[in-house]
């Protein structure tokens, strides 16, 4: 097992001295996975995973915010940051599913894990843990309530649009450097404050040719050709025993965007033992915006 030191508290412009972090390379399922650890072995396990075309540094500011002493695992899903993209032409949900399963075997093989999930992350989390109700102790599920519903009449196309970008793949535009990476990155969410934004720039991307690419693979904006099927993941969140926190942003897109309220409701009725909590002032990177309210939020829920 591979273990060397990253470079995530020298961040240009920062205002505070980030806590430093380090990586392992582990073996997952015929794949170099990379995993992201802040914090002394010895701590208690908190595990954190990230949502669409992120990373595992995105979790930077909220493990900064954290008070308590704790040995942070965080992974880079399967064809993001540092973990290796496989020999595939599309990415499939089981896949992250199967992949959380042996790195929490990896880290926590007998006790069950503290888990916190971010947008997608949440989502693999929530059928994880009602898939292996007994390797939770708590879930953190933010911004992680399943997508739109699907009509099976909507098939035909679907498998059609998933064909048409399987034989003319996706690609993603580079940068002519880091600064324009962090600029993209504050159009997207204005929320990001300059250090913030040059920190995660230096981690979303790396530099090919004299350009400055996403480290991602552009494989993963391709149609999943499977129709989200809601009922499915209801089965999964009804399954789950450990005590569940729904956090939300107040100005996120997800309940407008992907789901509406009343929606909403009724799928938090799935939980059997849920809290719930909301902040004000953040979108749907809410562990950007608001790292220290979420910390806090996380801590006396996991206490």
């Amino acid at each position: 097992m591979l273990r060397c030191k990253t470079a995530a508290s020298l961040s240009p412009s920062a205002p505070y001295l980030m806590k430093p972090s380090r990586s392992d390379f582990i073996p997952v399922r015929e794949l170099t996975y990379h995993v992201r650890l802040w914090g002394e072995a010895s701590a208690p396990k908190l595990f954190m995973v990230h949502g669409w075309m992120d990373v595992s540094a995105s979790f930077q500011f909220l493990v900064d915010a954290l008070k308590r002493e704790w040995c942070v695992i965080a992974p880079d899903w399967r064809g993001y940051g540092l973990t290796q993209k496989p020999d595939a032409d599309s990415y499939w949900f089981p896949d992250y599913i199967a992949d959380l399963d042996a790195i929490l075997r990896h880290y926590s093989p007998d006790a069950p894990a503290d888990l916190i999930g971010h947008s997608l992350g949440g989502n693999v989390a929530c059928l994880y843990a009602g898939s292996r109700p007994e390797r939770i102790r708590r879930l953190v599920n933010l911004e992680g309530f399943g997508m739109r519903r699907s009509d099976p009449a909507e098939a035909p196309k679907r498998y059609r649009k998933f064909m048409d970008e399987i034989a003319s793949p996706p690609t993603l535009r580079p940068y002519k450097d880091f600064a324009e990476l962090a600029a993209r990155l504050q159009k997207t969410n204005p929320r990001l404050t300059d250090a913030r934004a040059t920190f995660l720039s230096h981690h979303w991307g790396h530099e090919v040719n004299g350009k400055v690419e996403l480290l991602a693979d552009p494989a993963h904006k391709i149609v999943n050709a499977t129709l989200y099927r809601v009922e499915e993941a209801f089965a999964c969140w009804e399954a789950i025993t450990a005590p569940v926190l729904c956090v939300t942003a107040n100005q996120s897109e997800m309940l407008t965007k992907w789901i509406h309220e009343a929606d909403y409701r009724e799928r938090l009725s799935h939980f059997k033992h849920l809290s719930e909590a909301s902040i004000d002032n953040a979108g749907h990177m809410l562990q950007h915006d608001q790292p220290e309210q979420l910390a806090a939020l996380i801590e006396h829920f996991l206490a």
